[in-house]
């Protein structure tokens, strides 16, 4: 224990935070399969800008929900919900709205091609906008964002074999970097249900080739 809670203290003050956010002038990643809960996470991410005026969703499936991102802290006064199925607009549509909006929230559909988000990234350091981008396929160019979330694995608490009630979802990640310090992290973000996601630090990545406990 410890051990434990010395790993947990050497811990990058970068992510002490409640959820990392969405910084203005930053990319942020969010890379993972579909099932996880990242789009949830990614939603979250947005509530605190639109607090502060309005915030976009680049909706590349059709499938966002409005009331999803309301339901994650979003003020529904301040969500703007782009639907951009076609790849060849993507890019320009995410572009105005970045140009705009001081948070943007954009599924990157497949086939987005290194330069286009690299250009994505730029106007959003110029403009001081959040960027934070969620590929439907694969990840993001090497050192695109300032921090990268990786969804790892989900469990579900509080629902027995074929009965009962989920109350608790612990999503996992590993945090990746110069938002994490330069250091890889394990990262739990537990979502009941409410608009307030939390993380709880674990034990720092272990180096390649090794399991982290």
């Amino acid at each position: 224990m410890a051990e434990l809670a010395r790993e947990q203290a050497a811990a990058p003050a970068a992510l002490a935070r409640p959820v990392p956010g969405a910084e203005p002038g930053r990319v942020l990643g969010l890379v993972g399969p579909p099932g996880l809960g990242l789009t949830r996470l990614g939603l979250s991410l947005l509530a605190d800008p639109a607090r502060r005026g309005p915030v976009a969703v680049v909706d590349v499936r059709g499938w966002l929900c409005p009331r999803a991102a309301w339901e994650a802290g979003v003020l529904p006064e301040h969500l703007v919900v782009v639907r951009c199925p076609e790849q060849g607009l993507w890019g320009r549509v995410t572009a105005a709205l970045l140009e705009g909006l001081p948070a943007v929230y954009a599924e990157v559909p497949a086939g987005a091609g290194e330069t286009l988000l690299r250009r994505l990234g730029a106007l959003a350091r110029v403009r001081r906008a959040a960027l934070i981008l969620r590929p439907l396929r694969g990840g993001l160019p090497s050192g695109l964002a300032h921090l990268s979330l990786f969804g790892e694995a989900v469990r579900w608490e509080g629902a027995g074999p074929g009965h009962g009630q989920i109350t608790r979802r612990w999503l996992s990640l590993r945090a990746a970097g110069r938002g994490a310090g330069g250091v890889e992290q394990v990262l739990e973000v537990v979502d009941d249900g409410t608009d307030a996601l939390r993380v709880v630090p674990r034990l720092a990545a272990a180096p390649a080739g090794r399991a982290a406990g």
